[in-house]
Formats: C-alpha cells, sequence, structure tokens
C-alpha cells in the first residue's frame, strides 16, 4: 500500500497542530483510515505521512479547494507544500 508524505511551512506550530486535529472528516474524504503521523522541525516545518485506501482519490482531495481553505486555516504556507507518493519499497 503506498503512502504520501506532505512536507511544508507553517506560520505557527501550536495553531497548526490544534486546527490540523480537527480534519477527521476531511481525511476521511481521502481514503485515510488509518492514524496519521506527523512531526516538526525548525521551529515551523511539518511532515505528514498518510497512508489512503485509495490514492487516486486522497489526491484528488488534496488537489481540492476543501484542503487548500483547511490548509489555510491551518496557517499552512501553501506555496511551501510539497506532496511525495511514496510508491516505491527497498527490502532490506
Amino acid at each position: 500500500m503506498s503512502k504520501i508524505i506532505v512536507v511544508a511551512e507553517v506560520e505557527d506550530l501550536v495553531k497548526w497542530e490544534a486546527a490540523f486535529r480537527t480534519h477527521a472528516g476531511l481525511f476521511r474524504s481521502q481514503t485515510i483510515t488509518k492514524p496519521i503521523h506527523f512531526g516538526v522541525i525548525g521551529g515551523n516545518q511539518v511532515a505528514v505521512c498518510l497512508e489512503p485506501d485509495d490514492v487516486a482519490a486522497c489526491m484528488k482531495v488534496l488537489e481540492s479547494p476543501a484542503t487548500a481553505e483547511a490548509m489555510a486555516f491551518d496557517g499552512v504556507k501553501r506555496k511551501t507544500a510539497k506532496v511525495f507518493v511514496l510508491d516505491k519499497t527497498l527490502e532490506v
């Protein structure tokens, strides 16, 4: 199953995390039913790991106005957002 990593800069980490935690409905619409892992570095950078059931459906919602509105509400600097689909595996 593929995972998606989203990295971005945010205006305020405390505000971002509190707002991010309110988007359960939006995440469900992205076919995400597993826990979402995330971390922060450098005072204003976040990385979020999503594991959707349907990557294409998730990407469609990620590109939607609803997601743009949620990111703006959370204080995400939208121009800094990068999305990576982890669709390759290296077995060690």
